[in-house]
Order: structure tokens, then sequence, then C-alpha cells
């Protein structure tokens, strides 16, 4: 079960980081609702991930929690904010994946 905390807190992570995508350029009422948004997605990930290291190891859960976000966020640069998706972006991503499963399976 803590996994799955660990995993929905990598996921608001990434929601952080595209609300504050978002608020680039933003003024007035627009710019509050998404700091709203990154402050309400930036206090859940860390509860949720706080919650999750209480059974999962440290050194295991915190990288797993900022890859899920860097690939996320990495992934939603390209689709959302027109981020170029170079070869090397694409490979460095992979491994990235391949190495959060790595500390999963250990």
């Amino acid at each position: 079960m803590n996994w799955i905390i660990l995993i929905v807190a990598g996921l608001f992570e990434t929601a952080f980081a595209f609300c504050l995508g978002k608020m680039k350029g933003k003024r007035g009422e627009e710019y509050r609702l998404w700091a709203m948004g990154f402050i309400g997605c930036l206090i859940a990930s860390m509860w949720l991930l706080a919650v999750a290291v209480q059974t999962l190891p440290i050194g295991t859960a915190y990288p797993v929690w900022t890859g899920i976000g860097a690939v996320g966020t990495v992934l939603l640069g390209i689709a959302c904010f027109h981020e170029r998706a170079s070869f090397a972006r694409i490979f460095f991503m992979v491994t990235l994946i391949a190495s959060i499963v790595g500390l999963k399976m250990i």
C-alpha cells in the first residue's frame, strides 16, 4: 500500500511542477489560481511522501519519488509546454526509469 502512496506522491510532485510552469507569464487571478494549485499539490506530495516513508526505506523512497516527479515533468514539458523531445532527453529519461525500477527491486 505504501508503494501506491509513494507513486501518488510522485504524481503530485509532477502536478506541482506543472502548476509552476503554468504560472510563468501569468498575472492577477490566473496567477493566484495556479499558485494555489502549486501549494496544494506541494502539500499533498510532501504529506504522502511522509506517510510512505513510515514503512519504506528513505534511501529508496526518496529517489523513487523524485524520479517519478522528474519523468512526469519531462513528459508534461514535452506534451504541454512544447519542449523538444530529443534522443538524448528520451534516452536519459529511460535510464532514469530503469534506475527507479532497479531501486524498487532491491
